[in-house]
């Protein structure tokens, strides 16, 4: 059986909690509009459609949104490379599914800490949660493939 078919459990299980974080990912752009929208903080002034600003406006709450964006693009494409290299590897089905519910559950975690937002150390857990599920994901292949 390939390692990368739907009845392999653990690439199952890769794709499902991989398309949540995709989406969760996706969602960050939206909010980021939302957020503009609202508090008429625009990237550039084209943006400002029947308004004349004297400066582009900055609105931390906007910023707080790109920086989570920033963050789930810096940590989510990493995660899902290194998801199947490990895949591949074959993980006990059960290890493999607790790896990649950590991962999601650190990622929505990270995002309602910040955009909430929830005092620290949350979030900083939570970043460090879903770091140590794609740590103990890339040792476990290189551990395999030496």
């Amino acid at each position: 059986m390939s390692a990368f078919t739907l009845e392999n459990p653990v690439f199952r299980d890769f794709a499902y909690h991989g398309t949540i974080v995709l989406l969760k990912m996706g969602a960050m752009s939206f909010l980021t509009a939302i957020k503009r929208f609202s508090t008429g903080a625009f990237a550039s002034k084209e943006d400002y459609i029947g308004k004349k600003p004297k400066e582009i406006v900055s609105s931390e709450s906007v910023e707080r949104v790109r920086r989570n964006h920033l963050n789930d693009l810096e940590n989510i494409p990493l995660f899902l490379l290194v998801g199947l290299f490990y895949v591949a590897t074959s993980p006990e089905p059960s290890q493999a599914l607790l790896h990649f519910r950590i991962f999601t559950f650190s990622r929505i975690m990270h995002t309602l800490s910040y955009q909430i937002p929830i005092r620290q150390p949350a979030r900083a857990l939570a970043f460090f949660a879903g770091v140590g599920v794609t740590v103990s994901m890339a040792v476990h292949v290189l551990r395999t493939l030496h």
